[in-house]
C-alpha cells in the first residue's frame, strides 16, 4: 500500500534531477578553457587548477553539507548551495581577467555550492526509494552527467555568436541560481516509515573497515583518471587535429555517455552488487587507451568520449549505492561524503597533472597513461575485498 505522503517522491525526484543537471555544468569546463586562455593568457595548468579546486571544494563541502542535511533538511541545505552558486559565478564574471577572482568564484564558491546541492538531491532519491538504491541513485545523478551537454551546447552557441566568455558566466550565474533555488523548494523529506535502515556503522569504525578503504581507493582511482581527461577533453581533441567545434562536441558526447552510464550502472549494481566496481574501473581503463592515437576523426573521437563518459558515470552511482547497502540508507548523508572526499583529492591531482604534463611535453600521451595506471591499481584493490564487501 502506498505511503500517505509518497506522492511527494516524484516531484522530489524530478527536482533532484533538475538540480543535478544545473550543478553538472562543471563538467563542461573544458569548453571555457580556450576562450579564457585566448582572452587572458591563462596556461593549461591555471585553467585546470580552477576545475580541480572546484572539485576539491565540492567534496570537502559535502562532508559539512551531509551533517547540515540531518539538521536543516534538504530544502534549506540546497538553497544555500543555490546562493553560493550564483554568487560564485557573478564574482567570476566581474573578475575582468584577474585570475584569483576567477579561481575564487568558480573554484571556491562554485565548488562549495556543488557540495550542498549534490548531497541534498542524492540523499532524497535514496530515502524515497530505498528498495531501488542503485537505479534511483543513477537516475538522480544522471542529471549531473547530462548537465555538461546543456551547458556546453549553450556556451558554444554563445561563443559562436561572439559573446564574451565572462558575460556567458554571468548569464549562467543568474539563470542557474534561480532554477536551482526553485528546485530546492521541492526536495520534500520522506516520512520515517520509508527510510529503511538495514544496518549502520559509527564513523570511528570506518578506518578499520577494509571495504570502506576500498571504496575510497576505488573512488579516487576512477575519478582521478576521469577528471584528468574531462578537464582536458577539448584540448585533447584540438591537439589531435580536430576543429574547435568538433572537439567541443565531444564534451556533449561524454556527458551523454555519463548520463546513460549512471542509470545503467545503477541498474547493474542492483543486480550484481559490489563486483560492478572493479569491472567499471577496468572498463574505463580500456576506453582511455583508445585515446592514445595521435590523430582523430570526428566520429571516432565522439565515440570514445561517449564510452569514457559511460565508464566515468559509474563512479557516482556504484559507491553511493554500496555505501547505502553496507551502512544503511540513513547513513548515506554522513558516510558517503567521506568516500566522496577521494573525488576531491582526485580533482586536485588529476586535471592539474594533465595540464602540467601537456605544458611539459606538448601532448597528452603521458597524461592518459597515468590515468590508465591509476585505474588498474584501483581495479586490483577493489577486487581483492569483494568477498568482505558482501552485505549481511
Amino acid at each position: 500500500m502506498e505511503q500517505p505522503a509518497s506522492y511527494k517522491r516524484w516531484p522530489a525526484l524530478a527536482a533532484a534531477v533538475i538540480m543535478q543537471t544545473c550543478l553538472g555544468g562543471i563538467y563542461a569546463w573544458s569548453v571555457f578553457v580556450p576562450p579564457l586562455s585566448a582572452a587572458f593568457g591563462y596556461t593549461a595548468g591555471q585553467t585546470q587548477l580552477v576545475f580541480g579546486l572546484a572539485i576539491a571544494c565540492f567534496t570537502i563541502t559535502m562532508v559539512l553539507a551531509g551533517r547540515l542535511l540531518l539538521r536543516w533538511g534538504p530544502r534549506r541545505t540546497a538553497l544555500l548551495g543555490s546562493l553560493l552558486f550564483a554568487c560564485g559565478h557573478l564574482l567570476a564574471a566581474m573578475s575582468q581577467g584577474h585570475y584569483l577572482l576567477l579561481l575564487g568564484g568558480i573554484g571556491l564558491l562554485g565548488g562549495a555550492s556543488l557540495g550542498f546541492g549534490y548531497v541534498a538531491a542524492l540523499a532524497i532519491g535514496i530515502q524515497w526509494f530505498p528498495r531501488h538504491k542503485g537505479l534511483v541513485t543513477g537516475v538522480a545523478v544522471a542529471g549531473f552527467g547530462a548537465g555538461a551537454i546543456v551547458l556546453s551546447t549553450f556556451t558554444s552557441f554563445c561563443l559562436h555568436r561572439g559573446w564574451p566568455v565572462l558575460d556567458i558566466i554571468r548569464a549562467i550565474g543568474w539563470s542557474y541560481g534561480v532554477l536551482t533555488a526553485l528546485s530546492a523548494l521541492l526536495l520534500f523529506t520522506p516520512p520515517p516509515a520509508i527510510d529503511h535502515r538495514p544496518h549502520s556503522a559509527t564513523s570511528a569504525s570506518l578506518l578499520g573497515d577494509r571495504v570502506f578503504r576500498a571504496l575510497v581507493g576505488g573512488m579516487f582511482c576512477g575519478t582521478f583518471a576521469g577528471l584528468l581527461v574531462i578537464g582536458n577533453l577539448k584540448p585533447i581533441g584540438l591537439n589531435g587535429g580536430l576543429t574547435a567545434t568538433t572537439a567541443a562536441m565531444a564534451i556533449s558526447f561524454f556527458a551523454l555517455g555519463n548520463a546513460v552510464g549512471r542509470i545503467s550502472w545503477g541498474w547493474i549494481s542492483d543486480r550484481v552488487g559490489y563486483v560492478a566496481i572493479p569491472f567499471s574501473l577496468v572498463f574505463l581503463c580500456g576506453t582511455l587507451g583508445l585515446l592514445l592515437g595521435a590523430r582523430f576523426i570526428a566520429l571516432t573521437f565522439w565515440t570514445v568520449a561517449f564510452l569514457m563518459g559511460f565508464g566515468f558515470g559509474s563512479c557516482f552511482v556504484l559507491y553511493a549505492a554500496q555505501t547505502a547497502s553496507r551502512y544503511g540508507v540513513s547513513e548515506v548523508a554522513k558516510i558517503y561524503p567521506l568516500v566522496f572526499l577521494a573525488y576531491g583529492a582526485a580533482g586536485l591531482a588529476g586535471p592539474p597533472l594533465g595540464g602540467h604534463l601537456f605544458d611539459l611535453t606538448r601532448n597528452y600521451t603521458w597524461s592518459i597513461l597515468a590515468g590508465m595506471v591509476m585505474l588498474l591499481l584501483g581495479a586490483v584493490w577493489t577486487w581483492r575485498v569483494r568477498h568482505a564487501a558482501r552485505t549481511d
